[in-house]
C-alpha cells in the first residue's frame, strides 16, 4: 500500500507531464469548492421553505461565527499541508509525517476549544450578534448543533483533506468534502420536513449539517486507514514532535491563511451593512450577486489548491522549470475561467438573477450590480493566486501582508469611501476599483521577494 503511495505521489510531483498532473491535481478541488458553495447555500434555502423570517434570520446570525471554523481549520490545515509538500520535495518523510500529526492534533484543539468557548458564552454572544425575541432561540439551537457539537469534526475534515491534498491524493482529499455537501444536501429536507415536527425546522437543519460534517470526518478516518501505517499523514503519536523549525513554519503559513479567511468574511459583512442602509431591494440584490459571483472564485480557488502541493514540491525539490510550468499553467487556466464568467454574466445577468428571485426591480438592479463587479473577477483571482503561491513557498508573513493590504487597505476602505462620494453604485465599484490596486502590489511584492528555487535549509 505505501509503495503503490508512493509511486503515485512521485509520478504526480515529478514524472506525469505538467496538464496532466495538474487535472490530478486540480479536477476533484474544483469540484469540491462548487459543491461546498452549494452545500453551503442549502440550509438558508431550505429554511426559507419555511416562510418564517425569523428561522431565516436566527441561521443567518450564526453563519458568520460558523465561518470562524474554516479560519481554524486553514491554520492547522493550510499550514501543516503546505510544509508537508516541501518536505517531502526535499525528501524528508520522517518529519513530514511528524508534521502531520502535529496538524491534527493542532486542529483538534483549536476547534474543541472553540466549540466549549461557544457553548460557555452562548447568551452573550448571541447578544452580540443581535438575537432577539424572535430569532435567539432559532440562533440558539442552530449554533449548538453546527458549532458545539459540530465544529470539531468540520474542522477535522477541512484539515485532513488539506493534508491528504498535500501529498498528491487530491481525489481522495475532495470526496470527503463532496460526500459531506451532498449528504447535507440531500438530509436537510428529510430532517427538517419529515423526522422534525413543525416548529423544529432549524434544529433539523443544524442536525443534518452536524451529522453531514461528521460523516466527511469519517470518510478521511477511513482514508487514513487505507494509506497504511506507514503514510506520511498519520495520527499516531509515535511520529514524535516536529522540529522547533516546522512548528514556526506551519504557524507562519497557517495563522496568515486563516486572517485572511476571516478578513473575506469581514469584508462581505460589512458590505451588507453599508447595503442595508439603502432600501430592502438593494440588499437583496446584493444578496444575489455575492451568491453568483462566488461560482468562478470557488473554481479560482479550486485551481489553486490543486497548484499549492505540486508548487511546494518542485520549489522544495529545486525543479525551477516544473514549478515555473506549473505556475504559469495555472494562472492561464484561472484567468480563462474569469473570462468566461465575465463574458457570460454579461451577457445573461438578468437569467442568472433570476434563479434566485422573480421580483422584477430586484432582478434588474441585481444584474445591474453583477456586470459591474464579475469585472473583478481576474483581479480577485490574480490577488489570492499570488498568496497561495507564497503559502506554497512557506513565506506565510508575505502572505499575510498582501492579505492585509488586500482587505484592511485596499476592499473594506474603498468601501466605505465609494459609499459615501457615490452611494450604492460605489459601492459595487469597490471590488474592482481595490483589487486593481492589490493586483499592482501583488506583482511588485511577487518580483521582489520571490524567493530562488530550492534554496536551503530555510523551511519557513
Amino acid at each position: 500500500m505505501q509503495a503503490n503511495a508512493s509511486s503515485t505521489r512521485e509520478d504526480i510531483f515529478q514524472n506525469d507531464p505538467i496538464p496532466t498532473a495538474l487535472r490530478k491535481m486540480i479536477l476533484p478541488a474544483v469540484t469540491s469548492q462548487l459543491i461546498v458553495l452549494i452545500y453551503n447555500m442549502a440550509d438558508t434555502f431550505f429554511v426559507g421553505q419555511t416562510g418564517n423570517p425569523y428561522m431565516v434570520a436566527g441561521t443567518s446570525l450564526i453563519l458568520p461565527v460558523f465561518n470562524l471554523t474554516l479560519c481554524l481549520a486553514g491554520l492547522a490545515g493550510v499550514g501543516g499541508g503546505s510544509l508537508i509538500s516541501r518536505l517531502l520535495g526535499r525528501g524528508d518523510e520522517r518529519e513530514a509525517r511528524r508534521v502531520s500529526a502535529f496538524s491534527l492534533y493542532l486542529g483538534f484543539a483549536v476547534s474543541a476549544l472553540f466549540a466549549v468557548s461557544v457553548a460557555a458564552f452562548m447568551d452573550p454572544l448571541l447578544d452580540l450578534l443581535g438575537a432577539g425575541e424572535n430569532t435567539y432561540l432559532y440562533a440558539r439551537q442552530y449554533a449548538l448543533c453546527v458549532i458545539v457539537a459540530g465544529g470539531v469534526p468540520t474542522v477535522l475534515s477541512n484539515v485532513l483533506a488539506n493534508l491528504i491534498r498535500s501529498v498528491g491524493r487530491s481525489r481522495a482529499a475532495s470526496a470527503g468534502i463532496i460526500l459531506g455537501g451532498l449528504l447535507n444536501i440531500a438530509l436537510d429536507p428529510l430532517f427538517m420536513f419529515i423526522l422534525m415536527p413543525e416548529g423544529y425546522e432549524v434544529l433539523g437543519a443544524g442536525l443534518a449539517t452536524c451529522l453531514s460534517n461528521c460523516t466527511a470526518f469519517l470518510f478521511f478516518v477511513t482514508v487514513l486507514i487505507r494509506m497504511g501505517r506507514g503514510s506520511v499523514i498519520t495520527v499516531s503519536p509515535k511520529a514524535g514532535l516536529p522540529r522547533p523549525d516546522s512548528v514556526r513554519a506551519i504557524f507562519g503559513v497557517g495563522i496568515p491563511s486563516a486572517v485572511a479567511t476571516f478578513l473575506f468574511d469581514l469584508d462581505y459583512v460589512i458590505l451588507d451593512k453599508l447595503m442595508v442602509s439603502y432600501n430592502d431591494l438593494a440588499m437583496a440584490a446584493v444578496g444575489i450577486v455575492l451568491k453568483v459571483e462566488r461560482f468562478p472564485l470557488n473554481v479560482g480557488i479550486g485551481i489553486c489548491q490543486g497548484m499549492l502541493p505540486l508548487v511546494a514540491y518542485n520549489y522544495s525539490a529545486g525543479n525551477k522549470q516544473r514549478m515555473e510550468d506549473t505556475v504559469r499553467l495555472s494562472c492561464r487556466l484561472g484567468l480563462v475561467v474569469a473570462g468566461i464568467s465575465i463574458a457570460l454574466y454579461e451577457l445573461f445577468a438578468v437569467q442568472f438573477a433570476h434563479l434566485f428571485i422573480s421580483d422584477a426591480q430586484t432582478v434588474a438592479l441585481a444584474s445591474q450590480f453583477l456586470r459591474i463587479r464579475v469585472l473583478a473577477t481576474p483581479l480577485m483571482f490574480l490577488s489570492f493566486f499570488t498568496v497561495y503561491l507564497f503559502q506554497a513557498f512557506g513565506k506565510g508573513w508575505i502572505s499575510l501582508f498582501l492579505g492585509t493590504v488586500r482587505w484592511l487597505v485596499f476592499n473594506i476602505p474603498m468601501l466605505f469611501l465609494l459609499n459615501h462620494l457615490f452611494g450604492m453604485f460605489g459601492i459595487v465599484w469597490s471590488q474592482v476599483t481595490a483589487d486593481t490596486l492589490t493586483v499592482l502590489v501583488s506583482f511588485c511584492v511577487y518580483r521582489r521577494f520571490r524567493p530562488a528555487v530550492g534554496e536551503p535549509a530555510k523551511i519557513p
